[in-house]
């Protein structure tokens, strides 16, 4: 059968487990594996560019609301300049500061991020990141899982039935199929953003 939709995924974990008795929690397996995939998997299809701005005098901006990692950070300039992480405690014992200028550091506090110096005007900023998807439902049939990981999503689902399953060998089946995916899927990555890099050829003096 074709795999390409919320509703084909529901069918094959209900085929998979053959259960008739599960109803409704299929669809709860599938969210539990969404939730674990926004944890584990990071391809370029998640990636997206935003700008937004600073505020003269203040430190923080309010992350985006489908934010999981950042990739580059950049504030305006000729060119442009990257802004340097800092885990939390090193932001707050170097570089925390009563000066304003344009941000050259930052950290992530909660649900914003915390720049120093803080701005002291309104500078642009370019992000991309890596960004969840929207979670299945009968009205958002498709996301960047069903058509990049439908294996890693399909077994990951098949893995969140553990608990009416109990002593099934084909869990560890899954389980390794489902990590299988997941290396493909980051090694296949990896290799396209390599290949699509510029090359650099040396001359021979």
């Amino acid at each position: 059968m074709a795999l390409t939709t919320y509703s084909d995924l529901q069918t094959a974990v209900a085929n998979y487990l053959a259960r008739s008795d599960l109803g409704s929690q299929i669809q709860d397996f599938i969210r539990l594996a969404e939730i674990r995939l926004r944890r584990e998997l990071r391809i370029r299809q998640m990636l997206k560019n935003v700008t937004t701005t600073t505020n003269s005098g203040d430190a923080t901006v309010q992350l985006p609301p489908d934010f999981l990692q950042m990739r580059d950070l950049y504030v305006d300039g000729d060119p442009l300049q990257p802004v340097i992480y800092l885990t939390p405690s090193l932001f707050t014992s170097n570089a925390q500061s009563t000066y304003a200028g344009k941000p050259t550091r930052y950290t992530i506090l909660a649900d914003e991020f915390k720049f120093a110096p803080f701005p002291d005007t309104n500078y642009t900023l370019y992000m991309l990141y890596y960004a969840y998807p929207p979670f299945l439902s009968d009205t958002q049939t498709t996301n960047v899982w069903t058509v990049n990981a439908m294996d890693c999503l399909l077994y990951a689902s098949l893995g969140e039935a553990e608990p009416y399953l109990m002593n099934d060998a084909r869990l560890q089946t899954w389980a390794s199929l489902y990590q299988r995916g997941i290396t493909s899927l980051t090694k296949s990555d990896d290799d396209a953003e390599f290949s699509a890099s510029p090359l650099t050829m040396r001359v021979s003096q």
